[in-house]
């Protein structure tokens, strides 16, 4: 019942934001609370596991401050789906639009499991590095391996391609560093681990998600050639703290 007696209306329902709104905040306060850095209303992982910042939307300057303090002078942070600029004492690295796509729970008949796919390990971080290093695929970290399962491909005992799991939400997981050593693209190595890795998400009964600079239309298409669909535009904003 609500003040005057009636009963609520589906209106009178809070509406309980998608976990994927707002995936680091969820992933922060849910699977990934062991690695929360937390001030005030501001969380963000330690800054050897990942740059990933959750500022609230209405930020205040007390908001900012707190990041600050996280992030200690010069500290490097990443926001997504935060369009308003930062204080003016902080500097902006880098805005770039981006999209969210989410994947199928099944992906029909096609047999995802990869026998070249290797699981990788804190022991081969040095070699990860390097690869991101020349691809570029987005932040990758000496502790990134430790929030998920990566898998790579090797030639020749190289590591030429990969990819992983990154932010986490109840009932998600996000594929992040997918990338492939520019001698060996072409040969559909990063659709391979992307499916693979998928199917360890599903097998968990979670479903993948990721993200891509809108930009990025060569692997936008790729993602929807295994089944994933734009669920929504987002954008992300890189930050360096005061120093």
């Amino acid at each position: 019942m609500n003040a005057t007696g009636s009963r609520g209306s589906a209106e009178d329902t809070p509406v309980r934001p998608h976990p994927l709104d707002h995936p680091v905040r969820a992933a922060l306060t849910g699977p990934h609370a062991g690695f929360a850095r937390r001030r005030g209303r501001v969380l963000c992982y330690p800054a050897d596991v990942s740059p990933w910042l959750a500022l609230p939307e209405d930020a205040t300057d007390e908001d900012w401050a707190d990041a600050a303090a996280l992030a200690g002078p010069g500290g490097y942070l990443v926001l997504m789906g935060h369009r308003s600029p930062p204080p003016a004492s902080w500097e902006t690295t880098f805005y770039a639009d981006g999209v969210q796509l989410v994947g199928p729970g099944t992906l029909g008949t096609v047999t995802a499991r990869d026998e070249e796919a290797v699981r990788l390990g804190p022991a081969d971080v040095p070699e990860i590095l390097d690869l991101v290093e020349r691809t570029r695929p987005g932040p990758f970290l000496p502790r990134t391996i430790e929030l998920g399962t990566y898998l790579g491909i090797r030639r020749h005992g190289a590591l030429v391609a990969m990819a992983g799991e990154r932010l986490r939400a109840a009932g998600w997981c996000e594929i992040s560093a997918v990338c492939t050593a520019p001698e060996h693209r072409g040969q559909g190595l990063a659709a391979r681990l992307v499916l693979a890795v998928c199917d360890g998400i599903r097998d968990r009964g979670e479903t993948p998600f990721l993200h891509a600079a809108a930009d990025n239309t060569n692997a936008v298409r790729l993602y929807e050639s295994l089944g994933f669909r734009l669920r929504r535009t987002t954008c992300f904003l890189g930050v360096r703290a005061p120093g």
